[in-house]
């Protein structure tokens, strides 16, 4: 069982724009005064730059391309709607906003079954839309693959039974709180798990200060230490930078990286950044616009491959 992998899906958008779907509860979105046509441009200017990076260094990138006719703006942010494990399961997440449950093709499965990869079973949590429960992915889900524990701020997108749920279902041993951050002098939950904490396979990267119960913070910072986890703190700004939004990765001969925003790496200090790159490297890449219209970044836009290969 491995904490990273070398491969990753990553979603090219054709429709990227400010969606007002996702925008009453992600307080990380802002709206740009520019036409839907060039904010699409500048989307895809930043994703096949970023794309590079990673390629560069030896990271598999399987680059899908969005289908137009869905009118799917948050389609670069694929991590919220599915997972892939190394037993051959993939995960069907239920999702907040309407118009990105159309996210969800087929067409991305056969591209990675091409791609020599083996899907032996799919999981389907979908249905808890009728109900209005939702569960984004690993956006919601912070998975210590290697100690079996997953960690969820529940929010209006993650909901408390669905992902004890998925912990039977997947073997996890659940970790849950609130975290919260301060939207126009009211402690409001953050959206997903994911802009708060990033967990690499020797250190964790997280913002404390976002979870207001002593109590909670302890637990996680317990099962943290536990998991041999060095913990690495960001501020609320910083988080706000996505400073929390980072995924690590395996590149060729095996080396790992911290990938990330250039925002989130320009809001860290000397000493943070410091201590990440005793652990591994960092790569980081301009997402300004793919930040401010669509309230995610570089972690939302990858999602990790752990299948198995076909022989």
């Amino acid at each position: 069982m491995q904490q990273t992998t070398n491969t990753i899906l990553m979603i090219r958008p054709v429709s990227f724009r400010m969606n007002e779907q996702t925008a009453v509860n992600n307080y990380f979105q802002e709206d740009l005064d520019l036409k839907n046509v060039e904010i699409n441009a500048k989307a895809q200017e930043e994703f096949d730059a970023f794309v590079e990076k990673l390629k560069a260094v030896g990271i598999n990138v399987v680059v899908e391309h969005d289908d137009k006719l869905m009118d799917t703006p948050d389609s670069i942010f694929p991590n919220n709607w599915v997972s892939f494990h190394s037993n051959g399961d993939v995960a069907l997440y239920p999702m907040f906003a309407e118009n990105r449950r159309k996210e969800r093709r087929d067409e991305v499965f056969i591209r990675l079954e091409n791609e020599g990869f083996k899907i032996e079973n799919i999981v389907d949590y979908t249905s808890a839309e009728d109900e209005g429960v939702f569960l984004e992915g690993t956006g919601s889900l912070i998975l210590d693959r290697v100690n079996r524990k997953a960690y969820c701020a529940l929010s209006p997108r993650a909901d408390e039974d669905l992902f004890i749920e998925f912990c039977e279902d997947f073997e996890y041993t659940p970790v849950v709180f609130v975290a919260n951050q301060t939207v126009e002098g009211k402690r409001l939950p953050i959206y997903h798990t994911n802009v708060m904490m990033c967990l690499a396979e020797t250190f964790a990267v997280i913002c404390l200060d976002s979870i207001d119960d002593k109590k909670e913070r302890k637990n996680v910072v317990k099962h943290l230490k536990e998991g041999g986890k060095e913990i690495i703190a960001i501020t609320e700004a910083q988080m706000h930078q996505f400073a929390g939004n980072m995924l690590q990765l395996r590149g060729k001969n095996d080396q790992r990286y911290l990938i990330m925003s250039e925002a989130a790496f320009k809001s860290l200090n000397k000493d943070q950044i410091n201590k990440i790159e005793k652990h591994c490297p960092i790569i980081s890449s301009s997402l300004e616009t793919i930040e401010t219209c669509g309230g995610g970044s570089a972690r939302c836009m990858m999602a990790e491959v752990f299948l198995p290969k076909t022989s």
